[in-house]
């Protein structure tokens, strides 16, 4: 495996056309394990409480437009 100094070395060396390629794919990267990460909180009832209070918010018209 690579050590961080290694692959920061090789991103250096990348031409500018890989390089935008490496941005466009770690940017997918991040948002996917993101998305994941938000779909197990979900699933985990982590977000439960932040959802009962907007709901309350919003019945109780306390929400901007």
């Amino acid at each position: 495996m690579l050590t961080l100094e290694q692959i920061e070395s090789a991103i250096l060396q990348l031409s500018p056309n890989e390089y935008h390629k490496l941005l466009e794919w770690f940017a997918d990267l991040d948002y996917q394990r993101w998305d994941e990460q938000f779909e197990k909180d979900i699933a985990d009832g982590k977000l439960e409480t932040f959802a009962q209070e907007a709901i309350a918010e919003f019945e109780a018209k306390k929400f901007k437009h």
